[in-house]
Protein backbone atom coordinates (compact mmCIF):
# COMPACT_ATOMS: atom_id res chain seq x y z
CA UNK A 1 0.00 0.00 0.00
CA UNK A 2 2.54 2.01 0.79
CA UNK A 3 4.48 1.68 -2.09
CA UNK A 4 2.12 2.92 -4.36
CA UNK A 5 1.77 6.59 -2.42
CA UNK A 6 4.45 8.01 -4.51
CA UNK A 7 3.30 6.30 -7.82
CA UNK A 8 -0.31 7.73 -7.40
CA UNK A 9 1.49 11.33 -5.86
CA UNK A 10 3.38 10.91 -8.85
CA UNK A 11 0.19 10.14 -11.22
CA UNK A 12 -1.37 13.46 -9.56
CA UNK A 13 1.45 15.65 -10.52
CA UNK A 14 1.48 14.56 -14.54
CA UNK A 15 -2.61 15.17 -14.62
CA UNK A 16 -2.69 18.49 -12.52
CA UNK A 17 0.54 19.93 -14.94
CA UNK A 18 -0.86 22.12 -17.20
CA UNK A 19 -0.26 21.09 -21.15
CA UNK A 20 2.08 23.85 -23.23
CA UNK A 21 2.00 26.41 -25.05
CA UNK A 22 3.20 26.26 -28.90
CA UNK A 23 2.29 28.91 -30.94
CA UNK A 24 3.08 30.22 -34.48
CA UNK A 25 1.80 34.48 -34.51
CA UNK A 26 1.72 36.22 -38.14
CA UNK A 27 1.40 40.00 -38.72
CA UNK A 28 0.41 41.76 -41.57
CA UNK A 29 1.17 45.35 -40.73
CA UNK A 30 -0.30 46.56 -43.97
CA UNK A 31 -3.28 44.62 -44.23
CA UNK A 32 -3.82 40.97 -45.36
CA UNK A 33 -3.63 41.78 -49.16
CA UNK A 34 0.03 43.02 -48.49
CA UNK A 35 3.11 40.25 -48.75
CA UNK A 36 5.28 42.08 -45.74
CA UNK A 37 4.21 39.89 -43.00
CA UNK A 38 6.30 39.18 -39.87
CA UNK A 39 6.12 35.59 -38.44
CA UNK A 40 7.00 34.16 -35.02
CA UNK A 41 6.89 31.08 -32.67
CA UNK A 42 6.65 31.23 -28.86
CA UNK A 43 6.71 27.80 -27.04
CA UNK A 44 5.83 28.19 -23.23
CA UNK A 45 7.49 25.85 -20.42
CA UNK A 46 10.13 26.79 -20.84
CA UNK A 47 9.63 29.66 -22.96
CA UNK A 48 11.27 30.07 -25.92
CA UNK A 49 10.66 30.50 -29.73
CA UNK A 50 11.28 33.40 -31.74
CA UNK A 51 8.95 36.03 -30.24
CA UNK A 52 10.89 38.53 -28.43
CA UNK A 53 10.73 38.79 -24.37
CA UNK A 54 9.33 34.97 -24.42
CA UNK A 55 9.22 34.91 -20.86
CA UNK A 56 7.50 37.97 -20.05
CA UNK A 57 5.01 36.78 -23.02
CA UNK A 58 4.25 33.61 -21.46
CA UNK A 59 3.53 34.99 -17.80
CA UNK A 60 1.32 37.60 -19.77
CA UNK A 61 -0.63 35.17 -21.50
CA UNK A 62 -1.00 32.52 -18.76
CA UNK A 63 -2.48 35.91 -16.82
CA UNK A 64 -5.40 36.23 -19.11
CA UNK A 65 -8.70 34.67 -19.17
CA UNK A 66 -9.74 33.27 -22.17
CA UNK A 67 -6.94 34.95 -24.23
CA UNK A 68 -7.85 34.13 -27.76
CA UNK A 69 -11.68 34.24 -27.29
CA UNK A 70 -13.51 35.88 -30.17
CA UNK A 71 -15.49 39.20 -29.36
CA UNK A 72 -19.12 37.94 -28.82
CA UNK A 73 -21.43 38.55 -32.06
CA UNK A 74 -23.91 40.14 -29.75
CA UNK A 75 -21.74 43.03 -28.48
CA UNK A 76 -22.39 46.87 -29.62
CA UNK A 77 -18.93 47.98 -30.89
CA UNK A 78 -18.02 51.26 -31.33
CA UNK A 79 -17.27 51.50 -35.26
CA UNK A 80 -13.85 53.21 -35.16
CA UNK A 81 -10.84 52.10 -37.48
CA UNK A 82 -7.63 51.42 -36.17
CA UNK A 83 -5.58 50.43 -39.04
CA UNK A 84 -5.21 47.85 -41.66
CA UNK A 85 -2.83 45.78 -39.22
CA UNK A 86 -4.36 41.75 -39.17
CA UNK A 87 -2.79 39.17 -37.29
CA UNK A 88 -3.13 35.36 -37.14
CA UNK A 89 -2.45 33.32 -34.23
CA UNK A 90 -2.51 29.59 -34.81
CA UNK A 91 -1.48 26.28 -32.57
CA UNK A 92 -1.71 24.90 -29.02
CA UNK A 93 -2.62 26.69 -26.06
CA UNK A 94 -2.71 25.06 -22.12
CA UNK A 95 -3.29 22.13 -24.26
CA UNK A 96 -6.11 23.40 -26.45
CA UNK A 97 -6.09 24.54 -30.35
CA UNK A 98 -5.83 27.81 -31.48
CA UNK A 99 -6.92 29.65 -34.45
CA UNK A 100 -7.53 33.21 -33.53
CA UNK A 101 -7.50 36.50 -36.04
CA UNK A 102 -6.56 39.98 -34.68
CA UNK A 103 -7.86 42.78 -36.45
CA UNK A 104 -7.96 46.28 -35.78
CA UNK A 105 -11.63 47.05 -37.34
CA UNK A 106 -14.28 48.42 -35.15
CA UNK A 107 -13.84 49.38 -31.38
CA UNK A 108 -14.36 45.91 -30.41
CA UNK A 109 -11.49 44.47 -32.05
CA UNK A 110 -8.69 47.15 -31.42
CA UNK A 111 -9.35 46.90 -27.52
CA UNK A 112 -8.66 42.91 -28.22
CA UNK A 113 -5.78 43.91 -29.93
CA UNK A 114 -4.13 45.86 -27.13
CA UNK A 115 -4.91 43.53 -24.93
CA UNK A 116 -2.62 40.82 -26.88
CA UNK A 117 -0.42 43.29 -28.45
CA UNK A 118 2.70 42.05 -26.50
CA UNK A 119 2.47 38.99 -28.89
CA UNK A 120 2.80 41.09 -32.44
CA UNK A 121 5.82 43.36 -31.63
CA UNK A 122 5.33 44.89 -35.13
CA UNK A 123 5.20 48.62 -34.67
CA UNK A 124 1.50 49.60 -36.03
CA UNK A 125 1.18 53.28 -34.81
CA UNK A 126 -0.79 52.17 -31.40
CA UNK A 127 1.97 52.88 -28.76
Amino acid sequence: MFALAPLLASLAVAVAAPAGTDLRITVWPNGPDETARHTWRLRCGPPGGTLPGARTACRRLGAIDRPFAPVPKDVACAEIYGGPQVARVTGGFEGRSVWARFRRNDGCQIARWNRMRFLFPVRTGTR
